[in-house]
Order: C-alpha cells, then structure tokens, then sequence
C-alpha cells in the first residue's frame, strides 16, 4: 500500500508518521499560459506542487512588499530587471547560480537572479493603416504619423520604463527632446502594454512606440493586421528574471524550480511564447540575440534613478 501526503499513526507501537509534500509559492508576471506550462512541468517532473499567483509585475512586488512580515513567496518572476536589482541591493534574495545558467548569457544574469527570457521592445504598426513603415524611434515624430501613436506608460510598464531608461542613456537630452517631440505630435499614453496595442489593433491609431514584441509577434502569428519593426538606431532588451527570495523555507525546491526554468524543456516553453529565450541554444520563431541592435545601459544606475525617469517622462507628456 502507498503512502502519500497523508499521516498514519501506529499508536500500538507509539508511533507516528507523516509525511507531507512540499509546496513551492510562486509570484509570476504573465503570460498566464506560459507560467502554468511550466508549473504543470515542474509538477510532472517532480512531483511537488506550486501555488502560483499571477499578475502584472508591478502587482507581484507590491504584494510581496505587503507581506514583508509574514512572507509567502518562495520565488517570483518579473518583468521588471528593476525588481531584481532593487531586492538585491535590499539582501533580500537567496544567492543561485543554476547549472543549466551556462548558455545564458552573462548580461541576463548575476548571483542572485537569472532571466526566465526577455521581450525586445519595438515599433509595432497595424499594416492595414497605408503609413510609412518607421524604421527609427525618430520617425514617429514626423507629421505624417501626428495623432496615430501610442506608447506604454512608464509608470504603468516595466518595459516601457527600461526603453525610455536606455534612450535617455543612449541619447542624452535628445531623448528628451525625442520624447516632447511625440507629445507635440498627438501621442497616446493610456496605461500598460496591451492599453497601448489594442487602439492600434482596432484601427483607431497606427503605430505603438515600445511595444513588446513577443506580444505583437504573437498576435501577427494569430492572424491580426499587426507587424513589428525593431528600430536601427537600436532598443533595449526586458528581462524577466526569476529570483529566489531569502526568506523561502523551501530553498532547495526553488533552486530545482530554477533550474527546471533554464532546462532545455523550460526554455522551449518559453520559445513557443515568442519570448526570446535566456538560453542562446534554444532557437524560436523570432529574431534572437544576434539579429538584433541592443542598446547597452548600466541597468543598476538606472533602478537607482527610476523614479526621477518616471517622473521627467510624466512632466514631459504633461501627466
């Protein structure tokens, strides 16, 4: 007879046995369908069990930060680099470096947090809209393209905060008259990510400047008159990284957990998302690390000035 997750007691002989199964807690910011793929494959694999609490990156922080004194998660995934080099300068985050970590490369990962994958951010334009295709960030700021563009907001969007981050390193003060240029010519800052796509999806505007391309490219793979365009004066990567937290009582499973997000079945999950994966070995259906003009940026720097780019941005479009 097989015992499992249950107790039983032989009180004739005195004694008492029980037996429970671990259970790993894990904060993850979409998509929604690759995060339970991959807890329904560590559970297969394993054997443990994941409760998993799903949420924009922004709203996974916030509730571990409303937990401090009582802590649930044991890992989170975040689509927000700042995060985890925010916790890291905080000592908040349990050292890790997972074997199957050596194809990642090095800018995608440090001691104490490793990217699950990362989105590029791009130009994304409905193609039915018979607009010039904009190969520049620049572009967007020309008449022809007045009233037709939305953006992510950066206080609303980790990837959106990174881009303007990048430019704004990149550039100088000219990102800064890049962006009071856009709000000249009629931008739109309606929120998040998909608040931005979906005017341009429906036809109301035209292009997205800072779309996340795994989403786009997903809806173009899905039949939707969207394309995406990566800029030749270059953008920036959003890392998703997946961290351990210090104050996890299952240390040894979120390190398995780590290490099944970098595994060759992991990260093929992640591929069929569009996601770039971590991995270098892993190939997916988009442009990948080599095919693309990266914008390089001291990323610690910029979390430590987060708030005053959110700020500036949001004086800039009069927020």
């Amino acid at each position: 007879m097989k015992l499992k997750n249950w107790c039983v007691g032989f009180t004739l002989l005195g004694m008492v046995c029980s037996v429970s199964a671990e259970t790993l807690t894990v904060y993850s910011a979409g998509p929604k369908g690759l995060s339970k793929e991959l807890v329904a494959g560590f559970e297969k694999e394993t054997g443990a069990k994941v409760s998993l609490y799903q949420a924009t990156g922004g709203k996974i922080m916030a509730r571990y930060q409303a937990e401090k004194s009582n802590p649930h998660a044991d890992v989170m995934i975040s689509s927000s680099l700042g995060h985890a080099i925010t916790l890291t300068k905080a000592g908040e985050l349990l050292a890790y470096q997972s074997p199957n970590a050596k194809q990642v490369p090095d800018f995608l990962k440090s001691a104490t947090y490793v990217s699950q994958g990362t989105a590029v951010l791009a130009i994304a334009y409905n193609t039915q809209s018979n607009l010039p295709v904009p190969t520049t960030w620049s572009d967007l700021t020309k008449p022809i393209y007045k009233n037709q563009v939305t953006m992510p907001d950066p206080r609303k969007s980790g990837s959106a905060l990174t881009l303007v981050e990048g430019l704004s390193e990149q550039m100088g003060s000219d990102a800064w008259t890049l962006f009071s240029a856009l709000k000249a010519n009629g931008i739109l800052i309606p929120g998040a990510n998909k608040a931005a796509l979906n005017p341009v999806l429906q036809g109301a505007k035209s292009v997205v400047f800072g779309a996340v391309d795994y989403i786009a490219l997903d809806l173009k793979r899905k039949g939707e008159t969207i394309n995406v365009v990566y800029p030749t004066d270059g953008t920036v990567l959003a890392p998703r990284p997946i961290m351990i937290l210090k104050s996890t009582k299952h240390a040894v499973l979120a390190k398995k957990f780590v290490d099944y997000m970098l595994s060759k079945q992991g990260q093929t999950l992640v591929a069929k998302t569009l996601i770039l994966p971590a991995r270098s070995d892993i190939k997916s259906d988009r442009p990948g690390f080599s095919e693309l003009k990266l914008i390089n940026f001291d990323t610690v720097s910029a979390a430590a000035h987060a708030e005053q780019t959110r700020d500036k941005f949001a004086n800039i479009m009069g927020q």
